[in-house]
């Protein structure tokens, strides 16, 4: 990649601007200072720009903590969206969502530049369980396990058999392979039961990390993309 290109795409400046810092000589790349602007350079190299290092690495993929009354969007006229959360750089390299949570369903969202991976992941042929908590109004009967179980009709498609296990009264963990729009909210309507709050737990082998707060983010490990990309076959 152009160096010039490189530094624009890690949100540096525009491309006259990095191109005159490389041209006054502030750019190092693998400790060789670079006053070319086209010059080829592999990202991920050592970077440094007035002498402070910089993570040249364009291939980026986060967790989130997503929190209640945030849209899963790149962008909407009134309303926050989950992208005014992440940092900077991961804003710049056009790290997207990987499928959506409502705006009221907190827990874990993934982000990613990796757009097979994100295709893979959200695929339906791919089968990868979401794991969410969630909070109804009504209480569960051992009837909901067995209709969930059994798949449901709802107005405009029938979910496919899914996981529902009774943790108290009004809590239960949901388990499914779609990702269809409101789909975990609507399965529970359909069986009488209001949801009050949905929580996700897990993708796939991934589950979000204890560790982070509503609206915080973290890149994964090399171990959880690792495990991520083997789930898909990638």
């Amino acid at each position: 990649m152009r160096l010039d290109a490189l530094l624009t795409r890690l949100g540096l400046g525009s491309r006259s601007e990095v191109q005159r810092l490389i041209r006054r000589g502030a750019v190092t790349v693998g400790g060789r200072g670079i006053r070319v602007p086209g010059e080829n350079v592999q990202p991920g190299a050592l970077l440094t720009v007035d002498g402070q290092a910089v993570d040249s690495r364009v291939e980026r993929t986060l967790m989130m903590y997503k929190p209640a009354g945030v849209l899963t969007a790149a962008r909407d006229p009134k309303a926050a969206t989950v992208m005014e959360l992440l940092p900077p750089v991961c804003t710049s390299l056009e790290c997207m969502p990987v499928g959506r949570l409502d705006k009221d369903t907190t827990g874990l969202l993934l982000l990613t530049t990796d757009g097979e991976l994100a295709h893979r992941l959200i695929s339906p042929k791919r089968e990868i369980r979401k794991v969410y908590l969630a909070t109804v109004d009504t209480p569960f009967i051992p009837e909901d396990v067995s209709a969930f179980a059994q798949g449901l009709a709802l107005s405009d498609f029938t979910a496919k058999p899914a996981l529902l296990e009774i943790v108290d009264e009004h809590t239960a963990r949901v388990t499914v392979t779609e990702g269809k729009y409101h789909q975990v909210r609507r399965m529970l309507a359909a069986r009488g039961h209001d949801t009050l709050a949905l929580h996700r737990e897990r993708v796939g082998p991934l589950a979000l990390d204890p560790a982070l707060r509503p609206g915080e983010t973290r890149e994964l490990t090399e171990t959880e993309l690792s495990g991520l990309r083997q789930a898909v076959d990638l």
